[in-house]
Parts: C-alpha cells; sequence; structure tokens
C-alpha cells in the first residue's frame, strides 16, 4: 500500500491558521473586497492546483480526478479541465449528492461538460495507466466517517501505485481538529486555500497531508487586515523572540534556573533537564536532587550546581530563582511531594513537568504563573478522561486545560500546542518522528524554563522553546534519518535556534 510521503521540515507557510467556519467568511468578505466572485476564487484555487500538478509532475499524461458534491469537488473539475486542454488525458469520477451542487461547483461541472469532459461513475474499472490522482472528495466539511461510495474511492485511491494531490485537505481528514474518523486520503501532495486549517497542523495530519504547500488565491494583502485566532510558529520567529545578546551582558544577566527532581534511579532525567537549560543560554543553574545523585551530575555536567534536596536547600533555591523547574524524575512518592507542596505556593514563574503533572492531577489547583508541558496521557489525567479523547480534538483538549488549571499550557504531540489565559493559541510546526523517545519531554522542560528565565513571558517562552526544540530535532533528522535519535543529540545544535543570528550551513 502506497504511504504518505514524509512530512517536510523546513517550508515556507503563512502564520496564521483559521477554523473552517472562520475561512468560510474569509472566502466571502475577501472576494467581496477584491470585487471579485466566488466563481472566481474557485477558478483560481483549480489554476492553482493545476499549475502545481504540472511542477511535480510534469511527464504526467494521464490524471484521474475525483469529486465530491460540494465545492471541493468544483475545484476537482475545473483541474481537470484545465488539464485536459493542456493535452493530459483525464478520467473523472464524481459522486452525486442527494441535494443539488453549490452554485459555484455547479458552474465548475458545467464548464467541464462544455469542454467535452465526461464525468464517471464511481464504480468505474478504474484505468491503469494513471499517473497523477487529484483528490476532490470531501474537502473542510467532513465531520463524520466517510461513507460509501467516498469510503470505497479513498480506499482505492491509497492502493493505487500514482501519487495523490490532495486539493485543501486529504479527504477524511478533519479539518478542524486533525482527527481521522474513517478512511482518509493518504496524499503526497496537499495544496491548501485562503488560509491553514488546524486539522493540517496537529492530530493525525503528518499521516495524510504529505508536503503541504499554500495559495492564498490573491487574498494575501486582504488577509493581513485580519487577526487569525490561532498562530502556527516555526524557526522563522526565532530572531523576532531572541536578539543577540550585549557585548557587555554577563551570567546575572541570563536567568537563574532552579531545577528539581530526580529521585532515586532517576538522576539522567533532571541532568537533561538541567543541561538544556544550559545549553539555551541560563547564566546559572542549580539542580536540587537526592543525594545519591549529586557525584554522577556533577561528574556528567560540572558547569551545574548541585545540591541535595532539602528543605533548607529547597528554601534557599526559592529566593534565589528567577525560573524554577519541577518534575523530570520526581517520582510520585513523598520525597517529591514533599517539595512539590513547598514549590507550588511560591509567586516565582515556574515549569511542572512528569510527575509534578501527575501529582497535580490527584490534587488539582488553578495557577496563573505556571507552565504545564503534558503529553497526552498526562493531559487525560488532567482531565480525567481518556488518551483517545484528548487525541480526538486537541485543540479542545488545550483549551480545557487552560480554563481548569491557568497559566500556560503545552500539550505535546505532533503539532505541539500552546495556549494561555489570555486566549492565546500557537501550533509548532516543528519536529518529527525521531522524537518520539524518552527523555526528549525533560529536555524541551529545561529549554523552556531557560527561556522564561532569561526574561521571555511564559507563553513566548513556550512557543520559543517548542521550536528550538522540535527545529533541533529537525536538524538531526535531515541529517541522520529519525531512527535512533537520541534526547541529549539535541544538545548539539540547540545553539543554532538561540542563537538566530548565527547563519549555520548545517540548517
Amino acid at each position: 500500500m502506497k504511504q504518505s510521503a514524509q512530512h517536510p521540515f523546513h517550508r515556507a507557510l503563512p502564520g496564521p491558521v483559521w477554523p473552517v467556519e472562520q475561512i468560510k467568511r474569509l472566502e466571502r468578505e475577501g472576494a467581496d473586497a477584491l470585487g471579485i466572485s466566488l466563481f472566481e476564487l474557485m477558478q483560481r484555487a483549480g489554476e492553482a492546483a493545476f499549475s502545481q500538478l504540472r511542477e511535480r509532475w510534469p511527464r504526467a499524461r494521464h490524471c484521474l480526478v475525483l469529486c465530491g458534491a460540494g465545492n471541493n469537488g468544483g475545484d476537482g473539475y475545473i483541474v481537470a479541465r484545465l488539464a485536459q486542454a493542456s493535452g493530459i488525458a483525464v478520467t473523472l469520477i464524481a459522486v452525486e449528492g442527494k441535494h443539488p451542487l453549490p452554485e459555484e461547483a455547479r458552474q465548475a461541472r458545467q464548464a467541464w461538460l462544455a469542454a467535452g469532459g465526461v464525468i464517471h461513475d464511481p464504480a468505474i474499472v478504474w484505468p491503469g495507466s494513471v499517473d497523477i490522482i487529484v483528490d476532490a472528495l470531501l474537502g473542510t466539511g467532513l465531520q463524520q466517517v466517510p461513507v460509501t461510495p467516498y469510503a470505497e474511492l479513498i480506499e482505492k485511491a491509497n492502493q493505487h501505485p500514482a501519487a495523490i494531490l490532495a486539493l485543501d485537505i486529504p479527504s477524511g481528514l478533519v479539518a478542524d481538529n486533525g482527527t481521522v474518523p474513517g478512511k482518509a486520503i493518504m496524499a503526497q501532495f496537499t495544496l491548501t486555500f485562503v488560509a491553514l486549517k488546524p486539522g493540517l497542523l496537529t492530530g493525525k495530519a503528518r499521516d495524510y497531508t504529505g508536503q503541504l504547500d499554500y495559495h492564498a488565491l490573491g487574498l494575501e494583502s486582504w488577509l493581513e487586515t485580519q487577526s487569525a485566532p490561532i498562530e502556527r510558529i516555526d524557526a522563522g520567529q526565532l530572531a523576532g523572540w531572541l536578539p543577540p545578546r550585549r557585548a557587555t551582558s554577563h551570567k546575572g544577566n541570563h536567568g537563574r534556573l532552579l531545577a528539581v527532581g530526580g529521585d532515586q534511579g532517576t538522576a539522567g532525567a533532571i541532568r537533561m533537564t538541567a543541561e538544556a537549560a544550559l545549553r539555551c543560554g541560563s547564566g546559572t543553574v542549580r539542580v536540587l536532587t537526592h543525594k545519591e545523585n549529586i557525584a554522577p551530575l556533577l561528574a556528567a555536567r560540572p558547569e551545574l550546581m548541585v545540591q541535595e534536596m532539602t528543605a533548607d536547600s529547597l528554601t534557599n533555591g526559592l529566593e534565589w530563582a528567577d525560573m524554577i523547574v519541577i518534575g523530570p524524575g520526581l517520582g510520585q512518592g513523598s520525597w517529591g511531594k514533599q517539595a512539590l507542596r513547598k514549590i507550588e505556593n511560591s509567586q516565582k514563574p515556574m515549569l511542572w513537568d512528569a510527575d509534578a503533572i501527575n501529582l497535580l492531577a490527584i490534587s488539582p489547583d488553578k495557577r496563573q504563573n505556571r507552565i504545564l508541558t503534558p503529553h497526552p496521557g498526562e493531559a487525560a489525567r488532567l482531565l480525567n478522561t481518556s488518551v483517545s479523547e484528548i487525541e480526538s480534538d486537541r485543540l479542545h483538549a488545550v483549551k480545557l486545560l487552560v480554563k481548569r488549571y491557568g497559566g500556560v499550557v503545552v500539550l505535546k504531540g505532533a503539532g505541539t500546542l500552546i495556549a494561555d489565559n489570555q486566549g492565546a493559541l500557537a501550533v509548532a510546526d516543528v519536529g518529527n518522528a525521531g522524537m518520539a523517545t524518552g527523555g526528549m519531554g525533560d529536555v524541551l522542560s529545561g529549554i523552556i524554563g531557560s527561556l522564561a528565565g532569561q526574561g521571555l513571558s511564559l507563553f513566548r517562552a513556550a512557543c520559543a522553546g517548542c521550536v528550538v526544540h522540535g527545529a533541533a530535532a529537525d536538524v538531526l533528522a535531515t541529517r541522520y534519518g529519525t531512527r535512533g535519535m537520541l534526547a541529549t543529540d539535541l544538545f548539539t545544535e540547540l545553539y543554532l535556534f538561540v542563537n538566530p543570528e548565527i547563519s549555520n550551513t548545517n540548517q
């Protein structure tokens, strides 16, 4: 069975991300602002898709176009007409809906027929000489499991050896949350129109979109006047968040980070957090840990200040610190609980990860001076639900976590989401499957904690930290592949991204 193309690591995509219902408004108001019709927008979408088809498959001789019973199908009719006019053989299969086509799609269908095009029933035997399949079946309107004949067409397309170009979004992928309730197209390329949709960037999106490209259909200038509810972030924003340091700065200017964790047998977790903070520019990092971990941590990284965690060292550490990170290797025993009880009353900015989150799920509270960094399993415990429920709508989950626990929440996963108590919401469009290994979350906590200690707001530190973390992993993945990546491998690449003014040929 044909597999989706690997999600690319560096692309030029816009920052704003819009829910589907708001995109419909953008299309109407944008077309009005330009003095054009919605059919003209559809025509532009079809032209943009055909242009990509010709660019990516210049030797294609036979194109199979799958059209649905909505406006996504209208895009497909236009691509088919343009392909046929250019000398490409076209087989077009259309699903006839129970209701008439929308006006714009009806016009596109009539233009296809007027040009001598033929519409085939889904039951047709597919030609074997197809070079490219164009998916224009369901678009962004999907809210449920694709039914017959859509499901059969999707499955046949996935099994066919030809590459698939999806228009707007792969059919079967839910545009607002990236879930896949049933069968879904596994595209090699997806061209989305007008604006990015959340479901293209989070959830299961990366398994289905292949390479994601974007076309604004001439609405670029008008769209810049609109305020999007979600921000797509990547390494391109780092220069604006992390300016170069002053030549006369010293370690006291760059934050004092207190890292608390590492019960017996878990020294590695707090060591990775603390070293990540140093690698990202913290002036000084103090580790409070189990006494058995002191010698190994100092031997591994002598630049750290390491002490046994006691009531006195916690009191002194809290007074000293600009930023606190607690959780990696903390455990859920009495040792970890005592530390958390002491720290939770501090008014200093802090980040809770790992077992600090698990303990929070047992005794919930709400505070605004805290970043939480749950993975889906931890998020499920915080919300007393299942992992599948979290993953069924990650955007809803991260908003609910902020509402219940306050502060800033980083919901980790493919398309990590960052939300705060002021309504800000971002999706980190970085990272890869190589990061699915132990210790990555510990490194992320150190990165975010370091940047917050250096003066970034909690929300911006979380955004920048997620981008630095994922972008460093992407460098490693492009160089060595995704299998076998270790969390500590990121240490050699972090400096490239926390110093974005550096031009490095390895990127």
